[in-house]
């Protein structure tokens, strides 16, 4: 999802994995420790065999018994985050967990093993490198997250790319903002867009949205960078799928990247703080009804509407 998603390496060597039992622990809050401790893939099982990496949209994602398990460099310091976890959750003892040393082997690559093409609207498809969408005359984005996630299974990103499917973005400039693996800013410019802007604060993430933005034969359209464009840079269309809290800082900067008739889309918003969202771009932007996605326990919304004004 953007500036949140996890961050992947190509580097091959021996890793250390934690595991741990999640119980009645909120594992969006794990996978948050985890990813600031260093972990650089992440995974929820059942007994540790059935991998889910990010369930469906309206799916529910846990099992009953469910496992969480985080690969780590060999340096990583993993004394420091059993004790972030005990810190952070609140606990005297972690649940059952356990160390583990991995032999060499691709990670990057582990993940495609459970990726499938994956369809968002009328026409939009995301598939991972080699493989196709199962109809004819879809729009395709080959999709290799490599160093930051982004496939477009997390509840945001689909609401994200079902939003650009139904878009006429013929001929439109359009900025990613917070793009992690620039899957939005390819789905715009492979709907026809003209130019795209990509911009995340994380540079495995810009690395990254090059990489696909060549897979996908749109180089010469996008630029992604770590560079927020200048103030008086204007688009057609803006689309951000971040945070609640970055969307609400950023208000007045993302308004003024819109040009006037222009559109401008947010996700990574939860049901409770679409208000505050709304109340924060009211001055700049006339927004439509919003949508929803439940994802597990939480709903989470896409805020889209016209900028008003010059």
């Amino acid at each position: 999802m953007g500036w949140c998603e996890l961050a992947h390496t190509e580097t091959t060597m021996h890793w250390r994995q934690f595991v741990m039992d999640l119980g009645t622990l909120n594992p969006e809050r794990v996978e948050a420790i985890l990813a600031r401790n260093g972990a650089v893939s992440i995974t929820l099982s059942e007994g540790g065999d059935d991998l889910v990496l990010e369930p469906m949209p309206g799916e529910t994602p846990l099992w009953a018994d469910t496992r969480i398990s985080g690969l780590f460099p060999p340096d990583a310091d993993l004394g420091d985050l059993s004790d972030d976890l005990k810190t952070t959750l609140g606990l005297t003892a972690l649940p059952t967990h356990h160390f583990e040393s991995l032999s060499d082997r691709v990670w990057e690559r582990e993940w495609l093993k459970y990726f499938r093409p994956l369809r968002f609207g009328r026409r939009l498809w995301v598939c991972p490198a080699g493989m196709r969408a199962p109809v004819a005359d879809s729009v395709t984005i080959k999709l290799d997250p490599g160093l930051a996630f982004g496939t477009g299974t997390h509840a945001t990103t689909a609401l994200c790319l079902e939003w650009l499917d139904a878009q006429d973005l013929r001929g439109r400039t359009l900025l990613d903002f917070g793009c992690g693996s620039g899957v939005l800013a390819i789905a715009a410019l492979k709907l026809g867009a003209a130019h795209a802007d990509a911009v995340d604060i994380d540079p495995q993430a810009v690395l990254a949205a090059r990489r696909n933005a060549e897979s996908n034969a749109v180089t010469a359209r996008l630029v992604a960078s770590e560079r927020v464009p200048a103030a008086d840079v204007r688009y057609d269309v803006v689309i951000a799928n971040i945070l609640a809290e970055p969307l609400l800082h950023n208000a007045e900067r993302l308004a003024h990247h819109v040009d006037a008739g222009g559109t401008l889309a947010m996700s990574g918003i939860l049901a409770g703080e679409v208000e505050r969202v709304l109340h924060a771009y009211r001055e700049w932007i006339e927004f439509d009804r919003p949508a929803y996605r439940d994802d597990g326990s939480q709903t989470w919304a896409l805020l889209s509407g016209r900028r008003q004004g010059s």
